[in-house]
């Protein structure tokens, strides 16, 4: 979720009591149009969905069926609109209505044939449920069937899910919870004993490196700015990698793949060469992405995990 790279990065620290989960409702557009509107979100989604598609793949082979799936924090939801798309069951879940409510509209627009992820064969479809009322809608193409939508801040998600998960997707979230490492007790609850785990984050490494090549040493210097959380998707409290594998550990999950999402876009401040043309810079990116060292310099890291 975080694209303005000018902001100075403070060295992560336990959250205060008092602070709140992020939510981009009011910013919804700003959101949509910042992170996705170019090629820095064409980037995030190849690398994510490469990925993904590998793994729900396997699983839903090794299973035998299409999967469960729940997106914590989705925001507009785009690769889970193609994984049910594709049959499978999937849950939607965010904080902001406005994001939800864009996420919905891309699922009603979206045809089956535009979905990256190969349609599986023999699924029974089911409906989905309105994203305003959480009644029961009879769904009008394939991408809105097997949705759910649950419009609630993640820590209230106990309250309405039934059943275990066999792949849960948290991205871009951890960066904006006042408690991050407590979402921690949640995926033990509700991921599948053979379930996966699909964690993105922002790497507060990438801010240094970013401002270091940019000469922007009076952000670094200065630890005690803010940003401006009101329009502002640069987060104050990123979580770095060392803390989330210490998380992961504890909790025995076992890491299955990292890789870095932009992990030399974003310091080209001169566009030369083949950085002229989209597809070339996307596959390179896909290239890089999950080889040492590049990938730890993405500006975000995209982990999955199971239970060890």
């Amino acid at each position: 979720m975080t694209d303005n790279s000018t902001q100075p990065h403070n060295t992560p620290s336990p959250a205060p009591q008092n602070l709140e989960d992020r939510s981009f409702d009011a910013i919804a557009d700003h959101f949509e149009k910042k992170v996705y509107g170019g090629l820095k979100g064409a980037i995030r989604l190849a690398v994510l969905r490469r990925d993904l598609s590998a793994q729900v793949s396997q699983l839903s082979a090794r299973l035998g069926r299409p999967l469960r799936i729940l997106d914590v924090g989705a925001g507009l939801a785009q690769l889970s609109i193609e994984f049910a798309t594709a049959g499978h069951e999937v849950t939607i879940n965010d904080i902001s209505h406005n994001m939800l409510a864009k996420a919905k509209a891309a699922a009603a627009e979206s045809k089956s044939a535009a979905s990256a992820i190969e349609k599986e064969e023999g699924i029974e479809k089911v409906n989905s449920t309105d994203v305003d009322t959480n009644e029961p809608v009879k769904a009008t193409n394939a991408a809105l069937t097997n949705i759910t939508w649950l419009e609630c801040p993640y820590q209230l998600l106990d309250e309405q899910l039934d059943g275990k998960y066999d792949l849960i997707l948290c991205h871009a979230l951890l960066e904006w919870l006042a408690e991050p490492q407590a979402i921690m007790d949640f995926f033990d609850r509700w991921l599948a004993e053979h379930g996966v785990l699909s964690l993105c984050f922002y790497n507060p490494v990438s801010f240094d490196y970013r401002n270091l090549i940019m000469g922007n040493f009076n952000l670094l210097n200065n630890k005690d700015y803010q940003a401006d959380n009101k329009k502002s998707l640069t987060p104050n409290n990123p979580v770095p990698k060392e803390a989330v594998n210490n998380w992961l550990t504890t909790h025995d999950y076992q890491l299955l793949s990292a890789s870095g999402l932009r992990v030399f876009h974003d310091y080209s401040p001169l566009k030369r060469g083949g950085h002229a043309f989209p597809e070339a810079v996307i596959e390179m990116e896909l290239r890089y992405s999950n080889q040492d060292p590049y990938k730890w310099l993405g500006r975000y890291l995209h982990y999955m995990a199971t239970r060890a």
